[in-house]
């Protein structure tokens, strides 16, 4: 199976007992991803069918996403529309009750696809927990050693100059100075860099990406005014021309309609015509 672009095992698709097509997974990487992520809303009938917007709406997206224990995690909602190959990510807020939310404004008229990525942060968890020893102070050398291995894992992943700062910082936290350690494990300088740079292996998404169909503002209402143009013509005796119809266009506008509808169009035929009133005589 191929993999998608985060690395992912991108898997055939079966149809459910709903008709919503999903991925067969590989069974043993599907075991070693350790969030969850369930009930992503808004959708209809589970993604089945797309969601409706207007141009200029903000889309509130939530989701409940929980790990398999009390690692820290990270939740992004990704987005892409109409047109576009790569997706855009940005961060959910929360947990709220294990409920994550965010939001984004819909701007492009089409279909618009958007989906829930979380993962285990062993950089954040590990961080958290040191803040506690340090304030009970309890750090360990081994405590150190992991936050070590965990930015060396992270200079593997990026560029040459951000992964020879990772690797300086990693050598700091294996000095033999756990305070110097410790602060170093701590700094807001070392959370940024850890942050760009996340394994995302084991990441968890919502399969299929759902839909929001965003249409022009005057999809959400609008008056119609029909008029056949045949008819549309200001003398009798003589059949309406859409120059007709444009000279009326004023008169439709100050009615206070916002959209001119013309019933089908069809040329005059030539085979089995009707005359004047219906009739089946042709004059």
């Amino acid at each position: 199976m191929p993999l998608c672009e985060t690395g992912r095992i991108e898997a055939e698709l079966v149809r459910d007992s709903l008709g919503v097509d999903r991925p067969v997974t590989d069974l043993v990487g599907e075991g070693r991803r350790r969030v969850v992520i369930d009930d992503v809303r808004p959708n209809v009938d589970r993604g089945r069918f797309a969601i409706k917007r207007i141009s200029g709406d903000r889309l509130t997206v939530e989701a409940d996403v929980f790990p398999d224990g009390h690692d820290e995690i990270t939740v992004l909602l990704r987005h892409r529309a109409p047109g576009d190959a790569h997706w855009h990510e940005q961060p959910m807020t929360g947990p709220d009750n294990d409920r994550w939310l965010a939001t984004l404004t819909l701007q492009d008229i089409g279909r618009h696809e958007y989906t829930v990525v979380a993962w285990i942060d062993h950089f954040a968890s590990w961080r958290r927990d040191l803040e506690i020893r340090v304030r009970e102070e309890v750090v360990s050398p081994v405590d150190l050693l992991i936050g070590a291995e965990l930015v060396d894992a992270a200079a593997a992943r990026t560029h040459q100059k951000d992964a020879e700062h990772l690797r300086a910082l990693a050598t700091t936290l294996r000095s033999d100075d756990p305070a110097t350690g410790a602060a170093t494990g701590l700094s807001e300088d070392l959370a940024a860099r850890m942050s760009r740079v996340p394994d995302r292996a084991l990441e968890t998404s919502w399969q299929p990406p759902l839909a929001v169909v965003v249409d022009p503002t005057r999809a959400r209402f609008g008056a119609w005014y029909e008029l056949f143009p045949r008819s549309a013509a200001p003398e009798p005796g003589r059949h309406g021309t859409f120059r007709d119809v444009i000279d009326r266009l004023d008169y439709i506008d100050r009615l206070g309609f916002d959209v001119l509808y013309l019933p089908p169009v069809h040329p005059i035929g030539t085979a089995f015509r009707k005359g004047p009133n219906n009739s089946l005589e042709v004059s």
